[in-house]
């Protein structure tokens, strides 16, 4: 950085731009003089010829050339933390950057992404979705400033708080006949389709088999529960699914919603680094996640749990 002077940089560009030093000086209220010798002074830091003369004419070298193409990129840069800076020094909420499962981004985020919409107009939220692991990741490494994430996570530096208890089911076509209560045992030798591997979702459900001392092969491997849910409602298996994924559907026609035993459940917890620096729009963020916990007591939220730390 201590190579790189901005305003040395601009002129360098308008010098480029406008093809001379005198219509750069006017350009910047500078004498022509002085426009020089910023450029020799960026010359002379760089260790390169940036503009040679072709005529009357100012024109960059092959460095300069290439300077310019990294001078659009650090400009936009300079203008996002100037704008950013901005948003602090105006009180505005700034920016949340929230990692979440596919599932609960769906099924839970959309009416608390409403509310803060609502509440904060200037809160910009940004959502990426993919497996624990990544999102935990991308928190530790400050690339996400809170998840909203299944148990079990780990990390020294994190904060953890679970909130809420999911209750997976199984869902059939209603042609299937299942006991009241299903067990792994009752579903072997049955058409199965579950969520793709690599994520916590799979791996609860596989382990649940794996106790019911069931070897499972699934008939499909989805990513996407909503077209889990149309393949059993076209008849071609059950699933196990979270509940919060077809709390809403059960009085659909397609499908039948079976409890399961022995009792089979997730825990979605928030995560985000104790030593984060909560602005505001952070700060009521993280709020809204965590009143999950008292908003559905009924479905297994934890409400009065403490935080826990890893």
């Amino acid at each position: 950085m201590r190579d790189f002077n901005l305003d040395q940089l601009q002129t360098f560009c308008d010098v480029i731009a406008l093809g001379s030093f005198t219509a750069a000086a006017e350009k910047l209220n500078l004498s022509q003089p002085a426009v020089s010798l910023q450029i020799r002074q960026l010359e002379r830091r760089l260790g390169v010829m940036l503009i040679e003369r072709v005529g009357r004419r100012a024109r960059p070298t092959v460095a300069g050339v290439e300077l310019l193409g990294h001078a659009g990129q650090i400009e936009a840069v300079v203008s996002a933390a100037r704008d950013g800076m901005a948003r602090h020094a105006t009180g505005a909420m700034g920016r949340v950057r929230l990692g979440t499962g596919a599932t609960a981004c769906t099924f839970l985020l959309p009416p608390i992404l409403r509310e803060l919409r609502r509440r904060f107009p200037t809160l910009e939220i940004t959502v990426s979705t993919g497996n624990t692991s990544d999102m935990v990741k991308a928190i530790d490494e400050n690339l996400l400033d809170v998840g909203l994430v299944s148990l079990p996570v780990s990390g020294r530096i994190l904060e953890i708080t679970p909130i809420l208890e999911d209750e997976f089911v199984v869902i059939a076509p209603p042609e299937m006949r299942l006991p009241a209560r299903v067990t792994a045992a009752a579903l072997s030798g049955l058409p199965v389709l579950l969520y793709e591997p690599g994520g916590n979702t799979r791996r609860i459900a596989d382990e649940w088999f794996a106790r019911g001392g069931v070897s499972l092969k699934p008939i499909m491997s989805l990513g996407s529960v909503e077209a889990i849910k149309e393949m059993v409602g076209a008849g071609l298996g059950c699933a196990v699914l979270p509940g919060m994924a077809v709390s809403k559907d059960k009085n659909r026609d397609s499908f039948v919603v079976h409890p399961v035993s022995p009792r089979l459940h997730r825990t979605l917890a928030v995560v985000i680094r104790r030593d984060k620096l909560l602005h505001r729009g952070l700060r009521e963020t993280v709020k809204a996640l965590k009143a999950l916990s008292e908003e559905a007591p009924a479905e297994g939220g934890l409400a009065g749990e403490g935080r826990q730390t890893s």
